[in-house]
This record gives C-alpha cells, sequence and structure tokens, in this order.
C-alpha cells in the first residue's frame, strides 16, 4: 500500500505562483509514477503532469506546459507541482495519486487540496 497526501493549496492572485506538494509514505519502494491532476467545478479531472519516481522524467498537459514545473525530492518522498503564471482557469482542487510497478493505473489518490486563483 501507499500513501499520499497533498498539502500547500491557497487562494492567490492571476500571476502568482504556488507550490503543492505531494507526500508519499508506506510502500515507496513500489512507485513508478506521480501523477498531479486536477478537478474545476463542473468538469471532470484532468490530467496536468507526471514525474517518474526514479528517472525523473515529466510530462504535462499542453495548457500548463512552461508554467508548472513537476520535481521530487526522493529522501523525502515528496513530489513537488511549482506553479506560476496562475491564471483563474487554473482553479480547482488538485490531487496528487501514485502508479505502482506494473500498474498500468494511478491507484493510490490523496485528498486533494484547492487552489482558487483570483482575477
Amino acid at each position: 500500500q501507499v500513501q499520499v497526501v497533498e498539502s500547500g493549496g491557497g487562494l492567490v492572485q492571476a500571476g502568482d505562483s504556488l507550490r503543492l506538494s505531494c507526500a508519499a509514505s508506506g510502500r515507496t519502494s513500489t512507485i513508478y509514477s506521480v501523477g498531479w491532476f486536477r478537478q474545476a467545478p463542473g468538469k471532470e479531472r484532468e490530467f496536468v503532469g507526471s514525474i517518474s519516481w526514479i528517472g525523473g522524467s515529466t510530462y504535462y498537459t499542453d495548457s500548463v506546459k512552461g508554467r508548472f514545473t513537476i520535481s521530487r525530492d526522493n529522501a523525502k518522498n515528496t513530489v513537488y507541482l511549482q506553479m506560476s503564471g496562475l491564471k483563474p482557469e487554473d482553479t480547482a482542487v488538485y490531487y496528487c495519486a501514485a502508479q505502482q510497478i506494473r500498474s498500468a493505473r494511478y491507484g493510490y489518490w490523496g485528498q486533494g487540496t484547492q487552489v482558487t486563483v483570483s482575477s
């Protein structure tokens, strides 16, 4: 089992920066990838980006490329989502999720953290 807990959300103004954290615990040696997702009111949850746990390769959805950066600190078992140039349309509940080795899906999810960007 793997547990992940997000933190760092809040209310910011357009153009501001914010860093979210995703702390993993449990069988972290079985993690293959950690992904960030978000869900805005009335919309479906969407993929934001991901990072491979070992190699550090990152992937981003087009709408956040150049503004968001995912990084990890394996010593702390923590993944970060650094968001800059925030826009009102980035307002959502942000979730991190862990994908285990030999699994095709993100099976372990956090409770989410609210990010609100005012114009």
